[in-house]
């Protein structure tokens, strides 16, 4: 278990939402001074390597976040160890974790919504298949949730900058 909140975001091919969360909760605990691990990958390998889908990168540029840098990756056993979080972006990705999860796993498992007094329980919806307007609706999910999460955080005693 890490010394300071690691938090790994998942989705299913790692080129939306979850580098979309990451960006957007790299942002939040920023503007609450915290300091924390952050990343995200995918179930599926599908997209191994590569960079955000451009309207996830557009969207996150147009509300002053860069995460043209992350790349896609999958979920490893190694994972389970070196986060203290890892937040599912729906529930099929959470089932899908849920069965990856090493019995001696030190990593708490939630979706990211479950952060969000209200809407517990409530995925964020993959906008791949959709248009600019999909990708507004997740960012502003998840936008939310990683903003409930930094605070949670926060309250729960992470530790300031160094």
């Amino acid at each position: 278990m890490p010394d300071r909140p690691a938090v790994l975001f998942v989705c299913l091919g790692n080129i939306c939402r979850s580098p979309l969360a990451e960006g957007a909760f790299r942002a939040a605990a920023a503007a609450l001074g915290l300091q924390v691990e952050a990343d995200s990958a995918g179930t599926g390998d599908w997209h191994e390597g590569e960079p955000p889908d451009a309207r996830a990168r557009a969207i996150a540029r147009r509300n002053g976040i860069d995460i043209a840098a992350c790349r896609a990756r999958q979920v490893t056993p190694e994972d389970f160890h070196r986060f203290s979080h890892i937040v599912a972006l729906d529930d099929s990705n959470l089932a899908a974790l849920r069965r990856l999860q090493p019995r001696d796993s030190t990593a708490r498992l939630s979706l990211l919504l479950d952060h969000v007094e209200g809407r517990e329980g409530q995925p964020v919806a993959d906008p791949y298949f959709g248009g600019a307007e999909g990708f507004e609706k997740t960012w502003a999910d998840v936008t939310a949730g990683a903003a409930a999460l930094a605070r949670r955080l926060a309250a729960e005693g992470a530790p300031p900058p160094r």
